[in-house]
């Protein structure tokens, strides 16, 4: 589990780290889905199905990001933070993702607290067209505030479709 924790934490940072690459001001905001694996290497697995929108105003390649999921064992999590937004080689986009938001377990897995912190990247094919193609993983947990904090990784395939074309 910590071992989890320093490995979001070391891909957050190389990604940060690339930040000198060109960002895409161009791109509109964008309306993203998911479908995937939450909890995915634990023993609660369930279906998660994912909506975020992604806005294209922000600060440098800093932008914020709104977003929320539900579970096939009924959890439910709604979200906001911060993403970056950098884009390589105007194709392969990565996309670290800090958030917090308000997480009710329904017949799925206790995570200790209804706040939650979310950290994560994506990794992303970017089409010509603005749209985008990737692989989703995150981490979610209270970062200790309550005894009970056992977190989830999850895993999930997102498309991205840009708004405002």
């Amino acid at each position: 589990m910590i071992r989890m924790k320093w490995v979001v934490a070391a891909v957050v940072a190389a990604a940060l780290g690339l930040a000198s690459a060109p960002s895409r001001a161009d791109d509109p905001s964008q309306l993203a889905v998911g479908l995937g694996a939450f909890d995915f290497d634990h023993k609660q697995p369930a279906g998660e199905l994912r909506a975020e929108y992604r806005f294209a105003q922000g600060y440098y390649f800093i932008k914020p990001v709104i977003g929320a999921f539900g579970t096939s064992r009924s959890s439910v999590y709604a979200y906001g933070g911060l993403r970056a937004d950098i884009v390589l080689y105007d194709h392969y986009v990565i996309m670290p993702v800090a958030a917090v938001g308000y997480y009710d377990k329904g017949n799925g897995k206790d995570l200790g607290s209804h706040l939650e912190f979310k950290t994560g990247v994506e990794l992303a094919y970017r089409f010509d067209n603005a749209m985008r193609l990737g692989l989703a993983f995150d981490h979610i947990s209270n970062a200790g505030i309550t005894k009970r904090n056992p977190g989830t990784e999850n895993l999930l395939v997102m498309y991205s479709l840009p708004l405002g074309w």
